[in-house]
Parts: structure tokens; C-alpha cells; sequence
């Protein structure tokens, strides 16, 4: 009471005697004390403002918490557990009258209007609700004033409520409950009682028959456990509360880490190797089944299968190594009755099978004089092998490029011809059209009489006679002699022209004895040799002299040639039938072709054919 000494009671529930009546003030409410009942422990008041008003509602700065007050170390709980609350609202436009006061569920009645409040434009309803409400449970276009208890009013007496019926029960009032007093407890006491139940929990945990319970109580359950002792110690806005927030974020932050440490070392890592080795295993199993299917089909092949161990013998245990391709190594063997073979190894790298397919099915049936003839092939799981008729003078690039010229002018043009007949037959004398695709000195190898032979097949693609072009997916080869079409479609399609693009590729390095693309050239206008010969050769036909430039007549014929078949646009290349046409006839018939779209200014050649972007060149595959 009023008056009353010092530290007599707790001053937040002192009671003031006003006209006769016992006032008691709840935050910044004021409030009539009705009745006081010591064996429930509780006071029952009614809101001041009732009083004498005509259309009573709570004051707008009116807010009893929900939670009580704390001072000096005590605590009351305000308001009674059972209760229900009333909210006052001010809505900017009418209300359907089936409007319900919350999309939660949460709620008992309706808005309903207050019509001694209500003006223009401002319409105060008052909704009930069940817990104590929040901003989100308001409707869109209403604003919060005030709300107030209505004591322990059963649910369904609220249900549809008037505002009649609210001012009644708030004039009813509602209970407060006594205080009660708690002694002070230090942080250290809050850290050590709730360290004791977390361990407690832990070993009820453990101790338990469920791992997975055990696992969790391990990891994580201590921590969640410690926190909420704390939580349920101090107020959650406390500063040690905070901090033992950061610090237990960051203990289970670090246990967090070594679990999955652990998990990766022993859980992650078997499990990512025995899945990588399943993934191998079925692509490998998928592999062999599809070459030994294939095989199945192609019985008839004239070539001859060999056991690996056959190779074996062939080889001599692979003795004397020819050379190293793209596709792997090639060795030299000797069949029964002394005929020489060579042998290629396909390496690892291609063991889903689709290479050697395609050199099978591809040179497997096909007799060209100048074309390697297939003698057999060897298909045993991973280890396979194509054995071919040995060629013993080796490729063409070791005699044109060397310091001295291996071939007479008649000798080369011959050579030319062979190469020339033979893609021809590719492209048109199988049933299924051939586009080799990498056409190069390298995989030109020559016989005992020097004629030349196309082989390594392994990029080759079948497709029937009427298609006249392929995909750009097919698009592999060797930088210098792969056609502008199969780097980009601005150039056009890829077709049998794209071989006619290498081979005049190939007749230019024939003709000059030296590649293409030479950054050790003796002056900077040859760097590019199709550049600086097309310049060359329109000086001698509008009549210029220039005495460095001496070139015979076959060396002429082969630079026109090819200087037609390396035209940028694929139509203006000539046919392989053609090329053969050209290289039969004189060099009196042959027209100068049109200029190149890399030549012009052999000052400033460029030292390919055409400029890569590092995302072309990464799709080229480069086998010299």
C-alpha cells in the first residue's frame, strides 16, 4: 500500500486508495482493484477508462505485457494463463461482416464494428483473440489502437461477439496474479546448473539402445540442451545469453567439421572410389558388348581376327616400335610365310570401342590400290589392334620435308594422282560416301614403288551418297589442313569438300617442300607459304618479272590445284573427280583461282590458315 516502509513488497503492485477505491497502475494503464483472493493467489481489476464512458475502449497507449514485470530481482506474471484478448482496430474502409480477424486459425470471432467510434473514412471494429495477438493477425488495410483482457470467458461465449459484448466482459475485468520472488543467480551459477543438465541429458542419451539417439546426443543434443537451461535462466535479450549463443554456434560450427571430416575420410572417399570403379566397370562391360556385337555382324569381314596372343607373336613381344600416333603405337610384325605387317595398338584412352569400329567398318572391305589394305584385327576385352600390309618406304612427310628433293617433278605429280584417286574412291566408289577428315603428309604411307596409300582411319566417318553434309560434332582433324567449315558453319557445311580443302593443304606442301606455316622463314613474306605463292604467281600473269621467283611447270600445276581446293567457301572448291581432271592435264588449261580469303597482303600473312579463337582449337584434335 501506499506508504508503506521501504522494501515493504514490490513496487510495481502498489495499490492507491482513490474516492474509496483501490488503484493499482499496469505499465502505463490504470486499473480498479474489484477483489483480492489469497488462496488463489490473485487480484481482479477492470480498466479505469470503463468507468464512466459511454463507449468505452482501452486507451490507445494502453499495452499490458504479456509476460509481466520484473524488478529488484522479483517477477510477476502478469496476466493469468487462461485468457482471451481483445483488439481494437482502425479500418480505412468497411469490413464484410464475414471477415474473420486472422488468417491463422488462431482466432474465436469476427470483426465487428464500433459504431460510436467510427467517423468518415475510419472505421474502429474489435476482434477477439485467442493468444496474445501480433501485427500479422490484423487485416491489410487496418491499423493497431489498443487491446485489453477479458479474463477467463469461456470460447464459445466469444464466438460472434458485438461490441456490446466486449464492453461487458471488460467490465468484468481480469486477473493478476500475486508476485513472486526468485533469488538473484549469477551468471556463473546460470553456466554451471545448466553444464549439469546437459551432461545429465547426455548420459540418458547414451545410455540409451537407439544409436541413432546416441550419435545425435553426441553431436549436437548437448548443445541444444545447454541452451535452452539458459534460455530458460535468463531473458532471451541478455547479453550472456547472446554470447553463450556465439559460443556454442561456434563449438558446434567445429563439431560440424570434424563429423564431416570423418565421414569424408571414411564414408565419402570408399564410397566415391567404389562408384567411380562401378561407373568404369559399366562403361568398359558396355563397350566390350558393343564391339563383340558388332564383330557378330561382320562375320563375313575378310580380314582375319587374331587372338592377343597372336599378336603377341606377330610382334615379336612388340620389339621394333614404328612410330606413335594419335591412336596409339604402331609396330612392326611378320605373318607366316615372311609377309610384313604393321601393328597398331589402340591405346586406353579409347576403350569405349567407337575408333575401332569405325576403322573396322570403314577399311575393313574396301581394295584400292591407293588405299592400306586391312589384314586383320585382334578384339580381346580392353586390348585391341588393326594389323595392316606393311608399308616400308613410311610416310610421305619424311620426303617432303626434307633438305633435299627425294622425288623428280613426273615422280611427285604421279604421287599427287595416287592421293588424289584414292579419296576420290572414298567419296564416291563405296557404298557408303567416306570423308577421311585428316588428310596429311603423315598418313600418306608409301610402298616399295613409292605409291602412296591413304591410311589411319581412325577419324573417319561413313554416310550415305546423298548426304551432302555432316554434322559439326564430327568436326576433328590436324590445325593446317582442316577446313574453315569444320571450325565454324559461317563457312558452310562439312562434306567431301572438306577433304578436297586438306588435300590442297597437302599438294602446296608437296609443291614448295616445306610446310605451310614456317615462322623460321628466311623473310617474313613467306611465313605463309599458300599466301606468298598466290601473290607470286598473279605477278607472273599480269606479266611482272621477278627473278627470285623460278618455278617449274609441275611445281606450277600443283600450287593451282591446290590453290583451288583451299578456296574458303566449300562451293568453289572443285570436286575430287575434278582435282584428278587438273592433275592429268597440262598447266597450259589451268585458270588462276579466285583470290583466297587469307591472302592479299603477304605483309601481313597470317601463320595459319584462318584465325582460332581458344575455344576452337580446344575442340581440334591434334595428332601429328
Amino acid at each position: 500500500m501506499q506508504g508503506d516502509p521501504s522494501g515493504c513488497g514490490v513496487p510495481e503492485y502498489e495499490l492507491v486508495c482513490v474516492d474509496s477505491k483501490a488503484v493499482i497502475h499496469i505499465n502505463t494503464g490504470r486499473y480498479f482493484v474489484t477483489n483480492i483472493s489469497y488462496t488463489d493467489k490473485n487480484f481482479w481489476v477492470v480498466d479505469a477508462n470503463l468507468d464512466n464512458s459511454s463507449c468505452p475502449i482501452p486507451a490507445s497507449n494502453q499495452r499490458p505485457y504479456e509476460y509481466g514485470l520484473s524488478s529488484n530481482g522479483s517477477s510477476t506474471l502478469l496476466i493469468t494463463d487462461t485468457v482471451t484478448w481483445a483488439v481494437f482496430v482502425s479500418c480505412s474502409e468497411i469490413l464484410g461482416s464475414d471477415v474473420i480477424s486472422s488468417s491463422t486459425g488462431c482466432c474465436s470471432g469476427m470483426y465487428s464494428l464500433v459504431d460510436c467510434r467510427s467517423r468518415k473514412n475510419s472505421f474502429v471494429y474489435v476482434f477477439t483473440h485467442t493468444f496474445f495477438p501480433w501485427v500479422r493477425d490484423i487485416k491489410p488495410s487496418c491499423r493497431y489502437l489498443s487491446m485489453i483482457p477479458l479474463g477467463n470467458q469461456q470460447m464459445s461465449a466469444l464466438d460472434n461477439a458485438t461490441f456490446e459484448d466486449v464492453v461487458k466482459f471488460m467490465r468484468d475485468g481480469f486477473a493478476v496474479r500475486f508476485p513472486y520472488h526468485r533469488e538473484p543467480i549469477t551468471h556463473r551459477q546460470i553456466i554451471n546448473r545448466c553444464l549439469n543438465d546437459s551432461l545429465s541429458y547426455f548420459y540418458d542419451q547414451i545410455s540409451g539402445p537407439s544409436i541413432v539417439d546416441q550419435t545425435f546426443a553426441t553431436v549436437f543434443g548437448i548443445d541444444r540442451q545447454f541452451l535452452r537451461c539458459v534460455e530458460d535462466y535468463t531473458h532471451t535479450r541478455s547479453k550472456i545469453y547472446w554470447a553463450l549463443i556465439v559460443v556454442v554456434s561456434a563449438v558446434v560450427i567445429v563439431k560440424f567439421m570434424i563429423v564431416l571430416a570423418v565421414l569424408s575420410r571414411f564414408v565419402f572417399a570408399p564410397l566415391s572410389v567404389l562408384t567411380f570403379l562401378a561407373f568404369k566397370y559399366w562403361k568398359t562391360k558396355i563397350s566390350i558388348d558393343s564391339v563383340e556385337k558388332f564383330l557378330q555382324m561382320q562375320q563375313t569381314l575378310s580380314p582375319t581376327r587374331y587372338a592377343y596372343t597372336d599378336i603377341t607373336a606377330i610382334t615379336g613381344h612388340f620389339r621394333e616400335k614404328l612410330g606413335q600416333g594419335g591412336y596409339g603405337s604402331v609396330y612392326k610384325g611378320v605373318l607366316p610365310g615372311e609377309a610384313f605387317v604393321a601393328v597398331k595398338m589402340l591405346e586406353n584412352s579409347f576403350c569405349n570401342g567407337d575408333e575401332f569400329i569405325s576403322e573396322l567398318s570403314t577399311i575393313g572391305n574396301i581394295h584400292h590400290v591407293n588405299v592400306v589394305r586391312l589384314v586383320g584385327f585382334c578384339s580381346e576385352e580392353m586390348r585391341r589392334a588393326l594389323v595392316y600390309e606393311y608399308m616400308p618406304r613410311g610416310s610421305l612427310d619424311k620426303y617432303i620435308f626434307s633438305s633435299e628433293r627425294s622425288f623428280s617433278w613426273d615422280k611427285l605429280n604421279e604421287i599427287a594422282l595416287g592421293i588424289a584417286r584414292g579419296i576420290n574412291y572414298l567419296h564416291g566408289g563405296c557404298e557408303m560416301q567416306i570423308l577421311h577428315l585428316d588428310i596429311k603428309p603423315h598418313n600418306i604411307l608409301l610402298d616399295n614403288n613409292f605409291t602412296p596409300k591413304i591410311a589411319d582411319f581412325g577419324l573417319a566417318k561413313l554416310y550415305p551418297r546423298d548426304n551432302s553434309f555432316v554434322p559439326v560434332s564430327a568436326a576433328r582433324g590436324t590445325i593446317g589442313y582442316i577446313a574453315p567449315e569444320m571450325i565454324s558453319r559461317n563457312f558452310g557445311v562439312i562434306s567431301c569438300k572438306s577433304d578436297v580443302y586438306s588435300f590442297g593443304m597437302l599438294l602446296l606442301e608437296m609443291a614448295g617442300g616445306r610446310r605451310n606455316s614456317d615462322q623460321h622463314a628466311a623473310r617474313r613474306s613467306q611465313t605463309y607459304y599458300p599466301a606468298w605463292v598466290y601473290n607470286h604467281l598473279t605477278r607472273q600473269e599480269v606479266g611482272e618479272i621477278c627473278k627470285a621467283f623460278d618455278i617449274h611447270e609441275v611445281e606450277r600445276k600443283l600450287c593451282i590445284v591446290g590453290l583451288w581446293c583451299i578456296q574458303m567457301n566449300s562451293h568453289d572448291r572443285p570436286t575430287m573427280s575434278e582435282v584428278i581432271e587438273m592433275l592429268e592435264a597440262g598447266v597450259d588449261g589451268l585458270q588462276i583461282p579466285p583470290e583466297p580469303f587469307f591472302c592479299g597482303d603477304e605483309q601481313n600473312s597470317v601463320t595459319g590458315t584462318f584465325h582460332f579463337s581458344s575455344l576452337e582449337l580446344s575442340a581440334i584434335s591434334e595428332n601429328d
